[in-house]
């Protein structure tokens, strides 16, 4: 009996050693077959943009800015998953990595343009989590991409907005929209100066001649719509009458402008309320607006909290342009593009947002506006050569996007009828909340809410380079094309009046666009 359970023993003890063997065997395996993440997710104008192999859950920035030498420093913690067996990975970045750890351990780095390429010290396996601390500082001014640097320095500070690129100018990423991720944010400045960024204001002091500015923002957010903007702002909290927070920011400085602005900025939660009866209930738990004193040519629809140069108020009061912004909060930050070429999902969006607005205050009606714009615009103009549903790299911005774009949803919803149409509009967001869409998609959604093909439609409107016919297939009802027809002829319908006020936001924005 003492021999057998020996033998058992020795047995067993055999059996350990051989399953432990090839644990080991197993688990070197899959870190030897590790690769390297894609230093681009694909995109089909920029497919640099972006990174593979892992998905950021949430971002941790402590950053300093001097305003005098435009010097940022920072540390990001970067909280993430591998979605492959990881051997390396790619940060979209420009400024200099001073060090970086994963899960701890010290890794190898090398940059490549606006890539930091880190080699952590023991390869990561899919599915695990990995935590990627990057110490850094730089002159963001001083960092350029294809000849192009999207940093705004102010007499006072300085305003870190840009589409389609902003944040390697002064944090480390995954810079696609396709990974959103949950944001704290800490910006430190000199003394007397304020730091707005996204989401809530957690909290605000004073320490050794400095002051600190902590924001968080709990949803998730494309790495193009974090910000900061430093400087001297009034900044004034109120509520919506539904009970939204709301922070708006002035530049102290802002003269004239800056008076409309503050005017304008007073009626946000006005223009969110209104949004949200039309697409649904507002997807942020803040709102808000900033108006530097700067000219920068564009306003950008930064999560909770848009930013404008101040050109959009040098004529006086202009609530169209606060309009706009906010529709992108449902129209873009909250459904964010799946590709750059999906832009017509963010901007048509946002000017038919304008349009519907005109329309309930008296201004003139979406059925106006598209035939001023339809008659306005002959055929022979380039306008209508862009395809709107793609219209090329570095043409996102172009204005057909925004008035063609317009007038697609305008004349979808002669198409379609406006029960259909305002419920196409409000199941889009709630579908893709907190996510991204396409434009294949939408179409689908709209055929599958219709039941019908409206595939020509689309075609006329979004990927023809002629201007669409005045058909009932493309939203223009009997009595509509027939006006049109007769007006081809010479004669001319009244032009509403918020026609020159939608004209004068999209000059500004387009007028940055060029210059691009």
């Amino acid at each position: 009996m003492r021999g057998a359970g020996l033998a058992r023993r020795r047995a067993t003890t055999v059996t350990a050693v051989t399953a432990a063997l090839a644990v080991g065997l197993s688990g070197t395996a899959w870190a030897a077959a590790a690769r390297p993440g894609a230093s681009g997710l694909g995109d089909a104008y920029y497919p640099s943009y972006g990174n593979g192999g892992y998905d950021v859950g949430h971002y941790k920035l402590d950053v300093s800015y001097d305003p005098a030498s435009d010097l940022v420093t920072g540390k990001a913690t970067i909280t993430a998953k591998a979605t492959q067996d990881l051997s390396r990975f790619d940060l979209d970045f420009g400024l200099h990595a001073q060090s970086v750890t994963v899960n701890g351990h010290a890794a190898r780095t090398r940059t490549d343009d606006l890539e930091l390429v880190v080699t952590p010290r023991k390869a990561i396996k899919n599915g695990a989590s990995m935590t990627v601390v990057v110490v850094y500082a730089g002159v963001p001014s001083s960092v350029t991409a294809d000849g192009y640097s999207p940093w705004i320095r102010t007499d006072d500070g300085a305003v870190a907005v840009g589409e389609p690129q902003i944040s390697s100018w002064w944090f480390p990423g995954n810079d696609h929209p396709r990974d959103k991720a949950t944001y704290d944010i800490k910006v430190t400045v000199p003394a007397g100066l304020e730091a707005l960024s996204n989401g809530k204001l957690v909290s605000h002091g004073s320490t050794a001649g400095k002051e600190v500015w902590s924001w968080s923002e709990s949803r998730p957010m494309a790495t193009y719509l974090a910000y900061f903007a430093v400087g001297q702002f009034d900044i004034t909290q109120s509520s919506t009458a539904s009970g939204l927070p709301v922070i708006t920011a002035v530049a102290s400085n802002g003269g004239s402008e800056g008076t409309y602005a503050a005017a304008d900025l007073a009626r946000t939660g006005e223009v969110i309320d209104w949004h949200a009866r039309h697409w649904g209930p507002y997807p942020f738990n803040i709102t808000g607006g900033v108006a530097p004193a700067a000219d920068f040519g564009f306003a950008l629809e930064n999560q909770t909290r848009p930013v404008y140069t101040r050109g959009f108020w040098r004529s006086g009061p202009n609530i169209y342009v606060v309009v706009h912004e906010q529709a992108h909060q449902w129209y873009g930050d909250s459904v964010s593009v799946d590709q750059w070429k999906d832009i017509w999902l963010n901007e048509g969006f946002a000017s038919f947002a304008e349009w519907a607005w005109s329309e309930e205050h008296g201004d003139g009606t979406g059925a106006e506006l598209l035939q001023a714009y339809y008659d306005g615009i002959p055929a022979s103009d380039p306008f209508w050569q862009t395809k709107i549903g793609d219209p090329g790299k570095d043409h996102e911005f172009t204005g057909a996007v925004y008035d063609r774009g317009a007038m697609t949803l305008q004349a979808l919803r002669q198409r379609i009828g406006d029960p259909a149409f305002w419920q196409l509009m409000r199941n889009w967001p709630r579908q893709h909340k907190y996510g991204n869409g396409s434009i294949p998609q939408f179409i689908a959604l709209a055929e599958r809410l219709t039941g019908e093909d409206l595939g020509g439609f689309f075609d006329a409107w979004l990927y023809s380079s002629t201007k669409p016919a005045a058909t009932p297939e493309n939203g223009f009802p009997a009595a509509m094309a027939g006006a049109a027809a007769a007006r081809a002829g010479g004669s001319r319908a009244e032009v509403p009046r918020s026609k020159a006020k939608i004209d004068a936001v999209h000059r500004v924005l387009l007028a940055q666009a060029q210059g691009r």
